[in-house]
């Protein structure tokens, strides 16, 4: 059977990977390319007993790179084999409501000379608009066979199987003679003599964005927006996640009833099913989270968000395109982290990740709650607020703060700037297709579980095995582990927290809460020695408001604001900057800013006991 090497290429926003999912459905597969985090998106189909291996390549506004997505896709279609993919035939897509856009591009890659195709596409979107587009004459105009194609109709790419099977195996280099007026005019030329469109933009557009980038009712309406998707990621996740808390702790009872006690029984129950827990709760978050995300991708809104948001953002050293990462961060760090990848410029990006972590994620609300509940009285200030809740918005307030502020020194610190132009293209409004968010969706179930899960449940299990060995002697009176090798680094790291008023009990509860931050709460219910449920947790309150200050209690809250109390966390970013040098400044930062701060916090409160 023969392989046809198939590229997709074209602008961002037209409709490539939508005409990708229509070729290829679930045969495909997603990975990052070797040594960089971009995303590779391969898949395959059957065409006439040949096998057509199709590769969806980041969206590239032209092949003078200004990004590694643009830099892939210029190698790639250069016929570079760095990346183990030689196109026989270029397909260029092409937005049939903006050619004046994309045609520039295409006659870039016409350039090449390379085997090429357009694919015409979105021309339902044309027809509605009234646009006429003379196929014949453009695909002459343009030197390369033009087909139309409606990615969002199951029967939308029959026109492009039907050009492949035809010619793409005896399709010649494309013989480039170029024409002595510049691409602009060459496109304004091509335009008038091959499309009818009665007007530039779409009524509809103009409509929606006199409303929805309205200096005062635009960010009215994206602020509510986001809200609700705030809301969403908390509210509708909740009850998914507590269904697979409840099948994992079924699976860690099975497993009890099925291995007697021992060893394996503990690693089984306290690293494997412990750390499955962990990872897998984070999903339903992730995948509302990316529902919203891709839905506002496919109806055009997000690029709209981004110009409005781009001003305030750009004070503290990012652009507009970090807020909805940094916004998702609040639920957890993760899929925020994994969101920059919307982030073109790699400065910006970089900077998002790096202080992603600094947003109060879901995980710390137990320990907040904890220590809020045992050492805040319960009182009303100025008749109308709870003192509790003003120390909880408190810590939030000093987690956004600390994001603005480190993002503005990391600004200043840097030796290559941003570049502020922020220049986007606002795509025509339209319904989000529901084969592309299940298939996006799919896909990020994936990419999660798989880059994710493999760490966690690694150095779960390292944490089980230094919280459970040595097992202590007959007689040990103490917690067991007290006398593990954990309890051991807590007593022996208990001299360097002294300053910042952390006991050795602290100490050694924030060796199992690496796994996550909330897992802290049951490793302070273990060293005091009160079971973790409910019933435990108030007493464990009750026992921290006797035997710590207050002073220590703040301490304690200070840190969790800034320390990367999560190797999930600390993971991805491995996983997304792709490397340890970063992952390495990350944890250094943000572990000195946690010393730093709880240190001044605690010898402040301290003096004025």
């Amino acid at each position: 059977m023969k392989t046809l090497n198939v590229a997709l290429v074209g602008n961002p926003n037209c409709g490539k990977t939508a005409l990708f999912n229509l070729l290829t459905g679930s045969r495909q597969k997603v990975a990052n390319y070797a040594g960089v985090t971009v995303e590779r998106k391969e898949g395959q189909f059957i065409l006439d007993q040949s096998q057509v291996r199709i590769l969806d390549l980041p969206g590239a506004y032209s092949l003078k790179a200004a990004s590694p997505d643009e830099e892939i896709t210029r190698e790639i279609c250069m016929g570079s084999s760095t990346y183990g993919f030689s196109p026989d035939v270029l397909v260029c897509v092409v937005d049939a409501t903006n050619l004046r856009l994309h045609l520039r591009f295409v006659l870039e890659l016409k350039a090449l000379g390379k085997p090429m195709l357009v694919a015409l596409n979105m021309m339902d979107a044309a027809d509605k608009r009234g646009i006429t587009i003379d196929v014949p004459a453009l695909a002459s105009a343009l030197g390369v066979p033009v087909v139309p194609t409606v990615a969002v109709s199951s029967r939308g790419a029959d026109a492009l199987k039907a050009a492949l099977a035809a010619d793409a195996f005896g399709l010649p280099p494309v013989e480039w003679n170029p024409a002595p007026e510049d691409s602009h005019q060459q496109v304004r030329r091509i335009l008038a003599d091959c499309v009818s469109m009665p007007r530039v933009t779409s009524q509809t557009d103009d409509r929606l964005d006199r409303w929805l980038l309205h200096p005062v009712l635009g960010p009215v309406v994206l602020f509510t927006l986001l809200f609700f998707m705030f809301q969403a990621v908390y509210a509708w996740a909740a009850p998914f996640q507590d269904g697979i808390s409840s099948a994992v702790a079924w699976m860690s009872g099975m497993a009890g009833t099925l291995i007697p006690q021992g060893i394996l029984l503990s690693l089984i129950q306290d690293g494997i099913f412990a750390g499955l827990g962990t990872v897998l709760e984070f999903l339903p978050q992730i995948l509302i989270l990316f529902a919203f995300i891709l839905a506002l991708e496919e109806t055009g809104y997000l690029p709209r968000a981004a110009f409005l948001l781009d001003r305030v953002m750009f004070l503290s050293g990012l652009t507009g395109r970090s807020f909805i990462p940094l916004l998702s961060s609040y639920a957890c760090a993760i899929p925020g982290i994994m969101a920059t990848r919307s982030i073109q410029d790699p400065r910006d990006r970089l900077a998002t990740i790096m202080v992603a972590p600094l947003t109060t994620c879901s995980a710390r609300l137990p320990v907040y709650t904890l220590l809020i509940g045992a050492f805040i009285p319960e009182t009303e200030v100025a008749g109308l607020f709870n003192l509790q809740g003003l120390v909880l918005f408190a810590l939030y307030l000093f987690g956004i703060v600390s994001v603005f502020a480190v993002a503005w020194v990391m600004k200043m610190l840097s030796l290559r700037k941003s570049e502020h132009a922020l220049l986007l293209e606002l795509p025509s409004y339209r319904m989000p297709n529901l084969r592309d968010l299940l298939i996006g969706l799919w896909d990020r179930m994936r990419i999660f579980l798989r880059r994710v899960g493999g760490i966690i449940l690694s150095l779960t299990v390292l944490l089980w095995f230094l919280s459970s060995f040595p097992s202590p002697p007959e007689g040990f009176t103490g917690p067991a582990i007290d006398y593990s090798f954990a309890g051991r680094i807590g007593h022996a790291l208990a001299p360097l927290f002294a300053p910042i008023g952390f006991n050795w009990q602290i100490v050694l509860a924030l060796i199992p809460g690496m796994a996550a931050r909330e897992v802290a709460v049951s490793g302070l219910a273990t060293v005091y020695a009160v079971s973790s449920d409910a019933a435990g947790i108030n007493q464990l309150g009750s026992i921290l408001a006797a035997q710590w200050s207050l002073a220590t209690a703040l301490s304690v809250l200070t840190w969790y604001v800034f320390a990367p109390q999560c190797i999930s966390t600390i993971a991805t970013i491995k996983r997304e900057t792709n490397s340890w040098k970063y992952t390495a400044y990350a944890v250094i930062y943000l572990f000195g800013l946690a010393y730093l701060f709880a240190f001044l916090v605690y010898q402040t409160a301290s003096a004025l006991a």
